[in-house]
């Protein structure tokens, strides 16, 4: 790739996959993704911040070479997961003087995932400096977004930090800084619900620290650069925060057709009431859509079928997703229907125990649902209407 220009003597020099559709083997990447590698140059040293993904370390080397790089002094690793580590076998063979600075943590990943030997390394604490000349490079110790090991990295004189994961988007586009923020709000708010969501507590945090720092430039991992660091500012204070709105999501599965009834059912009544809500058939929802919804949502309803005497494996499925995303949403409840038996609710109840919400009571039924089964979805749309208007959702 062709070194870009981010400010005087600091470069952009990752690499664009367009063609990423599946992340960790889990997340859905529509638009691709960047693997973005900063080079700093120095009067007197010279930095690489992250490198790139597994294979990709060609692309890397050439655009060092057009850099005109011939000696890199110091490699930072920002966190030691392979798509922002992959390369740095390879780096490290083209330019063996190197050292790596990282923290603890990361170091001690480093060795077990790369094999890298213990010399190789600067283990920094949080805080601490590194002078490049004129240009000093300051390290934040951020664990939890969305590793253990995570830091910043933040070229004090040219106000740019370095914030690995956390900030960023799952984004391929030629553009170095972000143009449309309407398109990237909704790549970055993907990738804050498929990856930073279950840290939503430290994420406040850090964002709290860095309001301390004088930034012109966001350079995260991922997606591009913000030259306007307060619209990605602003949106993750956002849905990191407390406040949820005026949305029911249903996720469900429908093996022959009674949950799909009940769910349409009740999704009508509530709409009639003024409460958004949005449906997700689990045989063809995109995961990452569903993911995203769970970021403002007052209210989850999961649709289970029952095969044999749980819950759909897809029902099932979800459940577990949704607790270990640990959304912000205040209620839960469960509809369903099963054939001559099961414990679905139990299996259910048993797999949110990392949210803290209200379980409104669930409608579980057998069979087809009759005049009275109807009634208590009315009872269950009533319940959930009652709920958003005590906490100041609807008037």
């Amino acid at each position: 790739m062709i070194p870009r220009v981010i400010k005087e003597d600091i470069y952009w020099v990752g690499f664009i996959d367009w063609d990423r559709r599946l992340f960790d083997s889990l997340i859905p990447t529509p638009h691709g993704t960047t693997y973005n590698s900063y080079l700093v140059k120095g009067s007197e040293k010279t930095m690489l911040i992250d490198t790139v993904d597994f294979g990709k370390e060609n692309y890397l080397l050439n655009a060092l070479e057009l850099a005109g790089i011939k000696k890199v002094d110091y490699i930072v690793s920002n966190h030691a997961e392979q798509d922002h580590s992959g390369s740095l076998p390879k780096i490290l063979e083209k330019f063996p003087d190197a050292k790596i600075v990282t923290n603890a943590k990361c170091k001690d990943f480093l060795e077990s995932f790369l094999l890298i030997p213990e010399e190789k390394f600067i283990v920094v604490k949080d805080n601490e400096e590194i002078s490049l000349g004129n240009k000093t490079v300051q390290f934040m110790i951020a664990p939890w977004v969305h590793w253990p090991d995570t830091m910043f990295s933040y070229v004090k004189e040219d106000r740019i930090l370095f914030s690995c994961d956390f900030l960023g988007s799952h984004y391929a586009t030629s553009e170095l800084f972000v143009s449309d923020e309407k398109e990237v709000y909704l790549s970055a708010k993907r990738y804050y619900a498929e990856i930073m969501m279950p840290f939503r507590t430290m994420i406040k945090k850090h964002l709290e620290r860095i309001d301390n720092l004088d930034i012109d430039i966001i350079a995260p991992s991922h997606g591009p650069l913000y030259n306007k660091p307060s619209f990605i500012i602003e949106a993750y204070k956002d849905w990191a925060g407390d406040s949820v709105k005026n949305q029911v999501i249903i996720p469900y599965v429908s093996m022959h057709g009674s949950t799909k009834v009940m769910v349409d059912y009740l999704s009508e009544k509530l709409m009639a009431k003024g409460v958004e809500t949005k449906l997700f058939n689990l045989e063809v929802a995109d995961a990452g859509e569903l993911l995203m919804s769970l970021v403002d949502a007052a209210t989850i309803v999961i649709g289970a079928s029952t095969m044999l005497v749980g819950p759909h494996p897809l029902a099932y499925y979800v459940t577990y997703l949704v607790n270990a995303v640990r959304p912000k949403t205040k209620f839960v409840s469960v509809v369903g229907s099963y054939g001559w038996g099961g414990n679905a609710i139990e299996v259910i109840k048993g797999l949110i125990t990392n949210i803290k919400v209200d379980l409104i009571e669930p409608v579980y039924i057998k069979g087809y649902p009759r005049e009275s089964d109807f009634k208590a979805l009315d009872t269950l749309a009533e319940e959930i209407f009652g709920k958003h208007k005590e906490i100041g959702l609807l008037k």
